[in-house]
């Protein structure tokens, strides 16, 4: 159970807890294929093929460790290496890589997420907490949250606890003030617990929890949660 008196501050994923991340990322990545078969064609069609598209992904992973928490300059590099070893102009990578952000961004917010974050951001500092590259000022609800941490920022990733403490400093507050919100079970849900944090588990498809620690409270839906802190 909750203990609603020791809240002061809210830490919410993005992907998959706010919008479903993967029709985003289809979308973008269609986007790209179309910008890219008009503009750079080789590259296009060495894009078409997955397993040559995985390749150059894993080589610029294995390559520049460096960027491995920093998912907008592994697709950028791909996109780079992809237009290299396609012969084209390795210089179209930056304008490729913003077609695809662009449209990564255009994202389906589920029903409940507005009115939940009205009602949230009302009573408590919001900072967004994400493994991902989301622009939250671009999907239009940056106005909620006090602040918004990515591991792209940060150079490292839930279930850290590093970033949880930042998000915490961020929000003011120390981590057993702090609730955090998420979707996943090991990034969010245990990776908050670690930290100190209370935590609740955002289940929108009904899964079972596999694991013997628990979240403080489980919601199918965002509106669930706000029910939580009453009228």
């Amino acid at each position: 159970m909750l203990d609603l008196n020791l809240i002061k501050a809210i830490t919410l994923d993005l992907d998959d807890t706010l919008w479903p991340v993967w029709p985003a990322i289809e979308r973008a990545e269609k986007a790209l294929e179309s910008w890219l078969h008009h503009r750079a064609p080789m590259t296009a069609a060495l894009f078409s093929n997955p397993s040559a598209r995985h390749d150059i992904r894993e080589h610029v992973s294995r390559s520049r460790p460096e960027l491995r928490h920093d998912m907008s300059a592994i697709r950028r590099e791909a996109i780079r290496l992809a237009l290299y070893r396609s012969g084209e102009n390795a210089m179209l990578a930056d304008e490729a890589f913003t077609v695809f952000f662009d449209e990564r961004n255009r994202v389906d917010l589920f029903e409940d997420v507005i009115p939940s974050l009205e009602f949230l951001s009302s009573r408590f500092p919001l900072v967004a907490l994400s493994n991902g590259n989301a622009d939250i000022k671009r999907i239009g609800i940056g106005q909620y949250f006090q602040s918004s941490i990515n591991a792209q920022q940060f150079g490292v990733g839930k279930p850290d606890a590093r970033i949880f403490h930042a998000a915490a400093g961020a929000a003011g507050f120390a981590p057993a003030h702090v609730l955090h919100v998420g979707d996943d079970v090991m990034l969010d849900v245990l990776g908050a617990l670690n930290c100190g944090m209370q935590t609740v588990w955002v289940n929108r498809g009904d899964h079972s929890w596999p694991h013997a620690e628990t979240p403080h409270e489980v919601v199918t839906t965002l509106t669930e949660l706000c029910d939580v802190f009453g009228p």
